[in-house]
Formats: structure tokens, sequence, C-alpha cells
């Protein structure tokens, strides 16, 4: 059977787990929680603001350099692992897919955010020390609201996240004003969660286009121009992402692997893995291990 990276919940990390939100002191979370250090998975949207310390830390097997009002974004599903030396300090914010869905009319409204759209470039910001000075105010205020019984204290916490989010779009888009979505960028949406949700059988873009009732040719020039690769490599990029996920893992072994990605045997999914990668699977996982 085939083994799946740790999966951590929001109730394994704490006792306190009062409509699915926990928030934190990093240096707190830490000494609570001192084994986080190794690949795992989160079941919920997990953000974290450094003021202070050093190291690395992982998002889907890219690293980055820990800085000063550094704050990172990851959805549900991504992995995650970090090495962090000497003390830190900052804020950590965990909460549900369900924490906002009772509160905004739009299911997807945080996906209008491109730090929540799972890209690891997008999801990792280095703030000003203006911005990072208003965003720490409301850290402060969100450990009050959560510390507090005050009434309607739920929505003052998720009205708090959502300006932190707005204000931090505003920070990474400030060159140009907020447009409605064009059509095409609303297909490449749609184009990314049938991706999501079909890539271990659909592994051609003519099958994605016929889903969206589009042409193969226009599917790919829309990726061209919106996400700058063709759609046939969006679609190898989501294979390749699950089966480094997978080889963490070392209780997994490569042939469950290719049959849990629908590959045909071992031999094709070593190849396909090796020309993409530039490893074997066997080798990327004695390096990342």
């Amino acid at each position: 059977m085939l083994k799946a990276i740790p999966s951590i919940d929001i109730c394994t990390l704490s006792d306190f787990k009062e409509d699915d939100i926990l928030v934190n002191r990093l240096s707190s979370y830490l000494e609570e929680h001192k084994n986080l250090h190794f690949p795992h998975r989160h079941s919920f949207f997990h953000l974290v603001l450094f003021t202070s310390g050093k190291g690395t830390h992982s998002i889907d097997f890219n690293s980055f350099v820990i800085q000063k009002n550094q704050i990172y974004f990851m959805i549900p599903g991504q992995v995650h692992t970090w090495e962090f030396e000497g003390e830190m300090e900052g804020y950590v914010v965990n909460f549900s897919t369900a924490f906002f869905r009772s509160f905004l009319l739009r299911p997807d409204y945080l996906d209008a955010f491109s730090f929540f759209s799972g890209n690891t470039q997008e999801s990792v910001l280095n703030l000003s020390d203006d911005t990072a000075q208003t965003i720490v105010s409301i850290f402060e205020e969100l450990l009050l609201q959560t510390a507090g019984q005050k009434a309607f204290r739920w929505d003052m916490i998720r009205v708090l996240l959502l300006r932190i989010f707005i204000l931090l779009d505003q920070h990474t888009h400030s060159d140009h004003a907020v447009q409605t979505p064009d059509y095409n960028y609303a297909l490449l949406k749609n184009f990314q969660k049938l991706i999501e949700k079909n890539f271990t059988t659909l592994k051609l873009p003519m099958e994605y286009a016929s889903l969206l009732y589009i042409t193969p040719n226009h599917l790919n020039a829309l990726c061209k121009d919106h996400a700058g690769m063709s759609a046939g490599e969006m679609i190898r990029n989501r294979i390749i992402l699950e089966a480094k996920r997978f080889l963490i893992n070392p209780e997994t072994s490569i042939s469950e692997i290719a049959y849990a990605l629908n590959f045909n045997d071992n031999s094709y999914f070593t190849k396909f893995f090796k020309k993409y990668v530039g490893v074997t699977p066997e080798e990327f996982r004695k390096r990342i291990n």
C-alpha cells in the first residue's frame, strides 16, 4: 500500500481548535512543536511572518533563505520543511478550508490572491519595513482577539486576516490597478483546477481543452501568455511535483509511485522523471533524504 507523506492537521498541533483557526507567536509555536522540521503536508492554510532569526525553509522542494520581514503562504497539500538557526520570532497562523466558507459569498475568494495560488515563487514575500510594521500590528490584534472572549471575535479575526491578505496583495501589485480577471485568465484558473483533479489520469492538453470547450491551440496560447509555459509543461510539472512528494517517503517503492501516477511501468516512469528533472527517482530520493 502506498504510504503518503505525513499530513499535519490543526487539531494535532494544539488543544485549541475553535472555529478551525490557530494564531500564535512563532517562538511559542516552535517550542510546542519541536519536531516539525521534517517534510510534511498541511491539511490547512498556513502562513508565517518572520521578524527575526535565520535559516531556510522549503515549500514543494523550492528552498528559501529566511529574512527579517519575510512572510510565506501555503495552501493545503503542499510539502513543507524548515531548518532554523538560533532563536526565531514572528507569527504563525493556521486556518482550515472551511474557516472563511460561511463568511464569504464567494467560496473561491482566496484564489484571487497570488500568494495562495500554490506557486511557490509567488507565495514568499519580502516586505518593506513600513509594510511589515503595519502587518505586525494586525498580527498583534489577532493574538488579542484569539485570547479574548468578545462578541463577534471570530468574525473580527476573519476581517483582520482578510486585511492582511488585501494589504499584501496591494503591496505586491502596487504598480498597477487590480482589474477584473478576463476570460482567458478565468480559463487558465479552470485549467489549473482540472489539472489538480485529473493529473494522474489525463495527461494530454487536448483532453483538458475538450473539458474547457476550447481548442488545444487556444489552451496552449493562453498558458504561454499567462503562465509563461505550454499546457503540456503545466501538466508535466504537476505530475513531477507529486512524484517528488511521494519520493520523500523511503518506504514507498518506485513501482508503487509509478502505479499511483498511472504510468505503465517503472521504466517509463523513471525515463519520464529523469528527462524533466535531470536525475532518476532513486537519485532524487538520495539527495532529499
